[in-house]
């Protein structure tokens, strides 16, 4: 990487490189979710609990892995010149996470599974 184009302005990559360490965040959280709801949803049936679980751990894999992806694409446009790319990837993101945060309310309420 470091031999294509010209080195960015330094804040420029710190900045991606922030975003990056974001991105691992989020998807550690989702990681710990996934083992949290394992653990701590015992009443609801195995099948639902193993369902929501899986869910998080594999968007959580997804995040990390688009997180390199991202970045790597964000240096390589940097260091061309070129504008960032665009993603819609924090907006699939963001509705998964509140669709799996919907049912998990729902299956903590009403217990449903059990």
């Amino acid at each position: 990487m470091r031999a294509e184009g010209s080195t960015p302005d330094y804040r420029f990559s710190l900045a991606n490189e922030r975003t990056f360490l974001a991105w691992l965040r989020t998807a550690m959280a989702l990681v710990g979710g996934g083992f949290a709801v394992d653990q701590f949803l015992p009443e609801t049936g195995r099948p639902l609990r193993l369902a929501l679980a899986l869910t998080l751990l594999a968007g959580g894999a997804v995040c990390a892995l688009r997180a390199i992806s991202h970045w790597v694409r964000c240096e390589r446009a940097m260091r061309r010149g070129e504008d960032l790319p665009m993603s819609r990837f924090p907006v699939a993101l963001g509705l998964a996470v509140g669709v799996v945060a919907l049912l998990m309310v729902i299956v903590a309420a009403f217990g449903w599974g059990g």
